[in-house]
Parts: structure tokens; C-alpha cells; sequence
């Protein structure tokens, strides 16, 4: 917490770098699988005791970014955690809004980026504020990197967005 603290202070963000979660990666039985879903479990699961424990609300200025585990997962615990909260505030009680609200004014990283279904990508870059909170990250060298030309050819992109995301949210938030 002291540290949490010290970082809101300067006005310095954290950010979570998921990693590989070792239980999947004993259940799973191909590379394929554990490299789906390990990542999105380490900042699924953190990202579920970040909110549900109220540090956005302990530490309000701290800006939190959640790096490398794409972004389709986000629009699933948003609704999760709301529906969940909803029925049990009493288990999250220095919550003053929606799960989801706090997680609307986090960063997230654009590697990868989950680009099979349009339509839900569109969804999912609203659910996020991806004109303000998202920044471009490319994963270079490893063999799923993703180029800037990947997020720019995206259909539903704006110039608005494309700027921000590929530099200016990241300025912003590191006061560069």
C-alpha cells in the first residue's frame, strides 16, 4: 500500500504485466490453450481483487495499466463483476460505483490485438474509452507482434483514435 501511495503522490502510474498462470499451463495440454487463456487469468484475476477490494477508491489518482493480455476479456468482467456486485455489495464495501466504472478509467495495452470478430472488437474498444485508455503496444520481437498497420486498418478507426492511441494517450499519462 505504502508503495501504491508513494506512485499516486508523483503521479506515476503502475502497471500490471500478466504472465504465464502455471495452472493452466499444467491442465492444458497445448501451447495454443495455455498461451489463449494464461496471460488473460493472471489480469483477470488481479484486476478482480484490484476492484472488488477498492484500492481504485484507496488510491483514486493512481493510474493502473494492464499490460499484454488483449482486450477481450475486459468486456466480460465488467459485466461479471457489475451483475456480481449488484447482488452482494456487502463483499465490496468501499465501492462507491460499478465495477465496471473503475475499470472504464484504467489503461490497457493493445497486444494482442483480438481482431476476428469486428463487431466485437468495436464493442469491446467502446466498453474500454480506447480514444483515451488504451495505448498501442506492439510485443516485438515475439512472433505474435502486432504492427501499428494492424491497429490502423481496423474499420471502425478514426484519425482522433488512431493519434491517441498510437501516442498521445501514453503521452498523456506519462506526462511526456
Amino acid at each position: 500500500m505504502s508503495l501504491y501511495r508513494m506512485l499516486e503522490e508523483r503521479g506515476l502510474p503502475i502497471g500490471f504485466h500478466a504472465g504465464p498462470d502455471f495452472a493452466i499451463a499444467k491442465s492444458a495440454n497445448r501451447f495454443v490453450s495455455v498461451h489463449a487463456l494464461s496471460f488473460v487469468t493472471c489480469n483477470l484475476i488481479h484486476m478482480t481483487n484490484w476492484v472488488i477490494n477498492g484500492l481504485p477508491e484507496r488510491f483514486p489518482k493512481l493510474k493502473v495499466i494492464w499490460i499484454e493480455s488483449g482486450l477481450a476479456w475486459i468486456p466480460f468482467l465488467m459485466q461479471r463483476l457489475d451483475h456480481e456486485y449488484l447482488m452482494r455489495q456487502s463483499d465490496a464495501p468501499l465501492l462507491k460505483r460499478m465495477p465496471s466504472a473503475y475499470m472504464r478509467e484504467m489503461y490497457y495495452t493493445s497486444q494482442p490485438i483480438e481482431a476476428t470478430d469486428m463487431n466485437l472488437l468495436e464493442a469491446t474498444f467502446r466498453a474500454v474509452n480506447a480514444e483515451t485508455q488504451l495505448l498501442w503496444a506492439s510485443d516485438w520481437p515475439h512472433w505474435d507482434f502486432d504492427t501499428p498497420g494492424r491497429i490502423a486498418s481496423l474499420p471502425f478507426m478514426t484519425e482522433s483514435m488512431l493519434r491517441n492511441i498510437l501516442g498521445e494517450n501514453a503521452r498523456r499519462l506519462f506526462k511526456l
